[in-house]
């Protein structure tokens, strides 16, 4: 069994907290390298790479935070927006609501005029907190 294999759960926590980086399996370790968006994430992926006993031996890892030390303190996420995205999937995608829409053009007033003409390559604020 490959050490992803191994760290499957680790790896797919990190995929699932949107961590920038990758896991690559060379010399018989495991290296993660990426960053996240608070420190509250990283540590989620140290504490799923310490599930696996063995992981001091298997497992070299660099995972920085990019938003500082506490998650209050953290810069807003950002998305990148690619051909094809529009404002309701990206809302459906961060907010869980479409029709949530307006709240990420509204938090992206300063470089958006329209919220129907965005433009790959653009990184957009993604507002927290909004209850739907």
């Amino acid at each position: 069994m490959g050490l992803r294999d191994k760290y499957s759960y680790a790896i797919q926590t990190a995929k699932d907290l949107r961590m920038q980086g990758a896991a690559e399996e060379r010399d018989g370790k495991l290296y993660f390298k990426g960053t996240t968006q608070t420190q509250e994430e990283a540590n989620k992926i140290w504490d799923a790479i310490k599930t696996i006993p063995d992981w001091k031996t298997e497992i070299v890892a660099d995972i920085q935070a990019t938003g500082g030390p506490s998650a209050g303190a953290a810069a807003p996420p950002t998305h990148t927006v690619k051909a094809g995205d529009t404002l309701s999937k990206i809302a459906k995608q961060y907010l869980g609501d479409a029709n949530a829409y307006m709240e990420i053009f509204n938090a992206n007033k300063d470089q958006l005029k329209d919220p129907d003409k965005i433009h790959p390559g653009q990184v957009l604020k993604i507002p927290q907190g909004v209850k739907h």
